[in-house]
């Protein structure tokens, strides 16, 4: 009897030697110093800190919180939640959520170096960036410098184009100049001598001319009889687009012209218009520069001239959901 006790008291306190081996112990990692205290940036070099759910992500917001730093106007919401749900080693849980809202103007620094990068845990990554702010500067005036020379390069090739297409290139062109005015915030903060007047005046050229453009193009639209009713809605489309429509002549003037024919029909009570719409859009040399094809059937049951009313009404429906630019078959 005393054996079986014995017995047993071994095998139980076997059992509880096993299990404790199995214990793990959960020690919470503190952040790294680096990311706690970083260094300070001087008059040379600016140091910043980041985190994410990747390395790259964290790199990025380092990034753009080093920007912030350069009087560059920037909105940044930034919300961190941690929550930890620790019980008994087997039911363990850990949640950390990150959410980022971040409206940064798209500054872009291309020369910087990682000096530390640690995973701190599940999906949360820390880095310590660095940055030489001569480096900085010579890289965004080198930038903004070379779209510039491109686009003077380029305008002067485009003078033979149409004054459409001489406006959608100055259009793309003040599209990629946006970031000027903060990019010249930015390198007056790096380099006080720093002159931006110059740019300035290349930036309200590239604008001007944009504007030159826009306002120099118009429009005439021409139909056949059973296109009459299609006009407005053409007209309204282009007018949004703050395009002119009236008669002249001169190689910013283009004619719109619209042909519809019309198949009378009847099925199930109802009056059918069935439209075949053909558009050409001819610049002043009279070369085609844009078309389009568009079938669309008309009904009614109060007769065939609301049967065609009603093509109208669904013509102008696909220019509001479409745009008239893929209507007309022309990039504006």
């Amino acid at each position: 009897m005393i054996k079986k006790i014995t017995i047993l008291i071994l095998t139980l306190l076997l059992f509880s030697a096993c299990g404790a081996q199995k214990r793990v112990v959960v020690v919470e990692k503190k952040a790294p110093t680096w990311y706690d205290n970083p260094p300070l940036s001087d008059s040379n070099t600016l140091y910043e800190v980041g985190q994410g759910y990747t390395k790259k992500e964290a790199i990025d917001n380092a990034l753009s919180m080093m920007v912030s730093t350069l009087s560059v106007s920037i909105e940044s919401k930034y919300h961190s939640k941690s929550v930890e749900n620790q019980g008994s080693v087997e039911n363990y849980q850990k949640t950390v959520s990150n959410e980022i809202n971040s409206e940064v103007k798209k500054i872009r620094i291309s020369n910087y170096e990682v000096v530390k990068a640690e995973e701190f845990g599940f999906k949360d990554y820390r880095v310590l960036v660095k940055s030489d702010k001569r480096k900085i500067y010579s890289s965004l005036k080198k930038e903004m410098e070379q779209k510039f020379s491109f686009i003077d390069k380029r305008s002067k090739d485009i003078q033979k184009l149409n004054a459409i297409k001489q406006m959608r290139y100055y259009k793309k062109a003040k599209e990629s100049v946006a970031d000027v005015p903060d990019t010249l915030t930015v390198l007056s903060s790096l380099e006080s001598r720093f002159n931006p007047d110059k740019y300035l005046d290349k930036l309200q050229k590239v604008q001007r001319k944009y504007e030159q453009l826009l306002n120099s193009i118009s429009f005439s639209i021409k139909t056949n009889s059973d296109a009459r009713n299609l006009k407005d809605p053409i007209r309204d489309g282009l007018a949004q687009k703050k395009y002119q429509i009236k008669d002249a002549k001169g190689s910013s003037h283009f004619t719109i012209t619209v042909t519809n024919k019309i198949q009378k029909a009847k099925a199930y009570g109802f009056d059918l218009a069935r439209s075949a719409i053909a558009i050409n859009v001819k610049d002043y040399r009279g070369s085609i520069i844009g078309s389009n094809k568009i079938n669309i059937i008309g009904q009614s049951t109060q007769g065939y001239e609301i049967a065609k009313e009603s093509v109208a009404i669904k013509f102008q429906a696909m220019i509001e959901k479409e745009g008239i630019e893929n209507i007309l078959g022309l990039k504006l």
